[in-house]
C-alpha cells in the first residue's frame, strides 16, 4: 500500500471509506459490514487503482501457493458480497471491474486519506490541555477553555466614538477518529494603533466566471496583518473599544462574491473553525485551529466539488456541505463527518442552502422560494415556509424557538433578515422599522442567546451589527472598516463572535508576446473587469469595480470618456458591428438585469425590455439589426422557469426564441453571423448553433466562463474555470479542437492564486483581472 497511501492507511472513494489496517468499510461515517476474506480482496484492488489484479495474484493472497480450495467459487463470492457492500453491478460497475478470464480492477478514483499523527490536545494551549485527552472531545467544555484563554491574549483596537457613525439522531462516527496533529500555539498579530488605520474605498468585485467561481472564483494575495477595524461603542457594559484578533494571515478564505448569490460561511465545533480556502485557484474544505491559526484540508468526497459549509451538527461531530462550483444554485446536501472521509448524500434533496432542525434527526433546507423539511430516517420532506424571496443563512435560536435567515430578492437584489417562530408558517421581517435594515443579512445568536450580530452591506462594504437576541431594541454598530467585515460565527459558549475580513484588490494582465507569461495591462485599462475592442480596433470599452462604463482610443487611452450615469451597475457591455453603439447588461438600483442600448458618445442608456426577469448576455448580429441574449444565471438571481436564448429583433422589438435552446445561457454571436455559441447551464459544455440549419451541436465538453469569438470567427477562447490549472483555451470552430493558451502558471506574481477573463486583445492576447484579494479569519469579543 506504500505506493498509494504512504503512512496512511485510510483512503476515500466516491462516498466510502476503508481503513486497511482495521479491515472496516464506512460509508458518509457509518460502518458497513463487510466480512474479513472480501475486504481483503478489495483492500487488494485498492492498493492498484486502475490496474488489474490477476486471479492469481488474489489466490496467493488469501490462500497461499500451497492451498487447495474452489478458487473460482471463493473469489465470486468474495467479489459478489464486496459490489453488494458497495451498491455495485458487474453489469454496469462503478467501483469494481471484472476482466473476463484475467482478474479484476478498481475503476472508481481513491484517494488517500492523511493520517492523523498526534491528538489534537496539542492543538491547543496549556490552559486547554487536560480538557483535549479524552477522545471524543467535550466540545463545550473546551469552548469554555478556549474562551478564557483567548480574553488573555486578545489584542486592543481603539478607536474613535461611534455615536455618529452612519446609521440525524444516529451519531455518525468513523474510523481512526483521533484527533487531527497540531503544533504548539503561536502569538497574535503585533498591535496597531488606531491613529494609523484609514477605510478603505469599495471595490467590489465583478467576475461572469463567477457564475461558478463562487466557488472557485477569488484570489489570495499576501497577508494583511496590520490592517484591522477599528472597534464601535455599544450601549451596555462597558464603553470602552472592542478588542479584535486576527487568527489566519494566509489571506486564502474564499469571500462572498458580489452580485452573486454567494455568502460564505462557517462552522465550529469548539476547537476548529470549518470555512472554504481557496488553494492554487481551487476551493477546498479547511479546518482551521482557533488557538494558532494553522490550516488542515479536510478530505471531501469528490462529489462535492467546491465544498461550502452550511452547517456543524450541535455535537460537533458531522457537517452540512454543499457544493459551489457552476452557477445552478440549487445543490446536492452532504453530511460529512468533520475528520473528513466519505459522506451521505441527504435523500435526493437539491437546495440552495441547509440547515440542522432543533432535534438533530431533521434537516430544513431551502429551496427555490420555499422553507422544507427533510427527514433523515426516511428521506421524506415536507414543506415548512413559502417566501417572499430565496432564504439564506437559516439559524435557529439557541433555545430552538426562533429561525431567522436571509432573503435574496431576485428582482430587486436586495438582502434582508426575516423570521419565523417555531410553529408557524408565516415569516416577517425583522427589521422592517430600521433606516439602515438594507442590505442586512447573515444574523447569528451568541450562545445563550441574548445577542444576535448580523452583517449590514454598504456601497460595496460591509460591517458587523448587534441586536438584543429577544429583537427589541435599535442595533448597534460592532465594526467600521478599515477591512470589510462579513460571515459572523458564534463561539459555542460565551459572547465570541468570528468573523471574516476581507481586503479585496486585483490587477489587469495580459499575456505577453512570449504568449507564456502575463504582464502588467495599460493605466488606463487597470480597472478593468469587463473590456471589448471596437470591431475596427480603434477603440476599447470597458466596466469597473462600480459598474461604471467607458471607452477611449485603444492606442493610447486618449479620448476617455464614461458613457453611463453612476446611477446604472453595467454587468457587460459590447460593441456594435459599426462601432456606433454598445449593448449593455445592467440594472438600476432595486431593478432586474435589463438590456440597455447606449450610443459610444454617452446618452440616455435605452431599455429593450423593460421586464420583470433577470435579461443577460446581448451579442450583436453581424448586421446590427438584432441582437440575441439569455437569463442571467441562477447565482445572479434565480427565477422560476428555464433559460433558453432568444433574439430581439431591434426595429421591431419582435423577440423569438432558438430552438433546442433549453438550459442554455450566456449567448454569444460570431463575427461572421454563421455561429451562435453558448453555455449550458451547469457550464460544463459550450455548444454551437448554426444559423443556416438551426440546430445545436456540443462544440466540447469542459468547463467554461466568459467566451469571446476571435475575429475570423474560427475560434472561441473560454476559461476553463473548474480544471485545476484553470486554463484559458482556444476552441477551433466548426471542429472543437482545444489548444491550452495559457493557465494560472503563466503569471509572474507568486500570490496570483485566481483571475477571470476579461477579454480579447487586437492580437488575440487574453486580457485577465488577478485577483489578490486578501481574506483572513478574525474575533471579537462581545464581553472585552
Amino acid at each position: 500500500m506504500a505506493s498509494l497511501v504512504g503512512n496512511s492507511h485510510r483512503v476515500a472513494f466516491g462516498l466510502y471509506e476503508a481503513d486497511l489496517r482495521t479491515e472496516e468499510l464506512w460509508k458518509a461515517g457509518f460502518r458497513v459490514k463487510l466480512q474479513s476474506q472480501p475486504f481483503k480482496v478489495l483492500a487488494a484492488l485498492l492498493e492498484k487503482p486502475g490496474k488489474m489484479v490477476t486471479r492469481e495474484e488474489l489466490q496467493t493472497l488469501l490462500w497461499g501457493k500451497d492451498t487447495t480450495v474452489d478458487f473460482d467459487h471463493s473469489i465470486g463470492t468474495a467479489i459478489n458480497k464486496i459490489r453488494e457492500a458497495l451498491g455495485d453491478s458487474a453489469d454496469n460497475p462503478r467501483f469494481v471491474e471484472t476482466l473476463s478470464r484475467r482478474g479484476y480492477r478498481f475503476i472508481a478514483p481513491v484517494t488517500a486519506l492523511p493520517r492523523p499523527e498526534t491528538p489534537l490536545a496539542q492543538k491547543a494551549t496549556a490552559a486547554t490541555d487536560d480538557l483535549l485527552t479524552a477522545v471524543p472531545v467535550h466540545v463545550a467544555a473546551v469552548s469554555a477553555a478556549l474562551a478564557a484563554s483567548d480574553r488573555a491574549s486578545d489584542r486592543e483596537i481603539t478607536g474613535p466614538d461611534r455615536a455618529s457613525d452612519r446609521a440525524s439522531d444516529r451519531e455518525i462516527t468513523g474510523p481512526d477518529r483521533q484527533n487531527p496533529r497540531s503544533e504548539p500555539a503561536v502569538s497574535t498579530a503585533p498591535q496597531t494603533s488606531a491613529a494609523d488605520l484609514r477605510r478603505r474605498p469599495a471595490t467590489p468585485e465583478f467576475g461572469q466566471k463567477t457564475w461558478s467561481a463562487l466557488a472557485v472564483g477569488l484570489v489570495t494575495g499576501a497577508g494583511f496583518a496590520l490592517l484591522l477595524g477599528l472597534g464601535a461603542m455599544r450601549n451596555h457594559r462597558d464603553a470602552g473599544p472592542l478588542r479584535i484578533t486576527q487568527i489566519t494571515h494566509s489571506g486564502r478564505l474564499l469571500p462572498e462574491v458580489p452580485a452573486m448569490e454567494a455568502l460564505p460561511t462557517f462552522a465550529t465545533d469548539g476547537v476548529r473553525v470549518f470555512a472554504s480556502e481557496l488553494n492554487h485557484g481551487n476551493a477546498e474544505l479547511a479546518a482551521i485551529y482557533l488557538t494558532n491559526g494553522e490550516t488542515e484540508q479536510v478530505i471531501v468526497p469528490r462529489e462535492i466539488a467546491g465544498p461550502a459549509v452550511s452547517d456543524i451538527s450541535a455535537d460537533g461531530s458531522k457537517l452540512l456541505l454543499r457544493s459551489h462550483l457552476n452557477p445552478e444554485s440549487e445543490q446536492p446536501i452532504w453530511v460529512v463527518p468533520t475528520t473528513g472521509g466519505s459522506g451521505l448524500r441527504v435523500a435526493n434533496v437539491l437546495a440552495h442552502d441547509a440547515v440542522w432542525m432543533p432535534d438533530g434527526a431533521s434537516i430544513l433546507y431551502a429551496r427555490e422560494n420555499t422553507l422544507a423539511i427533510v427527514r433523515l430516517s426516511d428521506g421524506t420532506s415536507s414543506e415548512l415556509a413559502r417566501l417572499p424571496g430565496r432564504a439564506y443563512w437559516m439559524r435557529w435560536s439557541p433555545d430552538g424557538t426562533v429561525l431567522r435567515f436571509t432573503i435574496f430578492d431576485p428582482l430587486k437584489h436586495v438582502l434582508s433578515l426575516w423570521e419565523l417562530p417555531q410553529g408557524s408558517h408565516d415569516p416577517r421581517p425583522l427589521l422592517s422599522d430600521w433606516s439602515a435594515s438594507r442590505g442586512s443579512c447573515c444574523g447569528i445568536w451568541t450562545s445563550d442567546g441574548k445577542e444576535y450580530i448580523f452583517q449590514v452591506e454598504d456601497h460595496g462594504m460591509s460591517d458587523l451589527w448587534q441586536l438584543p437576541g429577544a429583537r427589541s431594541g435599535t442595533p448597534i454598530r460592532l465594526t467600521n472598516g478599515p477591512l470589510s467585515y462579513g460571515s459572523p460565527l458564534a463561539a459555542r459558549t460565551g459572547h465570541r463572535i468570528y468573523m471574516l475580513g476581507l481586503d479585496q484588490h486585483s490587477e489587469v494582465q495580459r499575456l505577453g508576446q512570449d504568449g507564456k507569461q502575463f504582464e502588467p495591462e495599460h493605466d488606463f485599462l487597470s480597472d478593468a473587469y469587463r473590456a471589448e475592442y471596437s470591431r475596427d480596433r480603434q477603440w476599447v470599452a470597458w466596466t469597473d469595480a462600480n459598474g461604471r462604463l467607458w471607452r477611449a482610443h485603444a492606442a493610447d487611452g486618449s479620448e476617455k470618456l464614461q458613457i453611463t450615469p453612476d446611477s446604472l451597475q453595467v454587468f457587460q457591455a459590447h460593441w456594435s458591428p459599426d462601432g456606433q453603439q454598445l449593448a449593455l447588461m445592467a440594472r438600476e438600483e432595486d431593478k432586474p438585469w435589463q438590456l440597455y442600448l447606449v450610443g459610444a458618445q454617452g446618452g440616455t442608456p435605452e431599455n429593450l425590455l423593460p421586464e420583470q426577469r433577470n435579461l443577460a448576455d446581448p451579442s450583436w448580429s453581424p448586421d446590427g439589426k438584432s441582437i440575441v441574449f439569455g437569463q442571467a444565471p441562477d447565482l445572479m438571481g434565480k427565477l422560476n422557469g428555464t433559460h433558453t436564448i432568444e433574439v430581439i429583433d431591434l426595429a421591431t422589438k419582435h423577440i423569438s426564441t432558438l430552438p433546442g435552446s433549453q438550459a442554455l445561457f450566456s449567448p454569444r454571436w460570431s463575427p461572421d453571423g454563421q455561429w451562435i455559441a453558448a453555455l449550458s447551464s451547469d457550464q460544463t459544455k459550450l455548444m454551437l448553433y448554426s444559423v443556416t440549419s438551426k440546430t445545436w451541436k456540443e462544440l466540447v465538453d469542459t468547463s467554461a466562463a466568459d467566451p469571446v469569438w476571435s475575429p475570423d470567427s474560427k475560434a472561441i477562447y473560454a476559461h476553463a474555470f473548474m480544471l485545476d490549472s484553470q486554463p484559458i483555451e482556444r476552441v477551433g470552430v466548426p471542429g472543437g479542437e482545444v489548444t491550452p493558451v495559457a493557465n494560472l502558471a503563466s503569471f509572474r506574481r507568486g500570490e496570483t492564486a485566481d483571475y477571470f477573463f476579461v477579454g480579447l486583445t487586437p492580437s488575440n492576447s487574453p486580457l485577465v483581472r488577478a485577483r489578490l484579494t486578501t481574506a483572513n479569519l478574525y474575533s471579537i469579543n462581545l464581553d472585552r
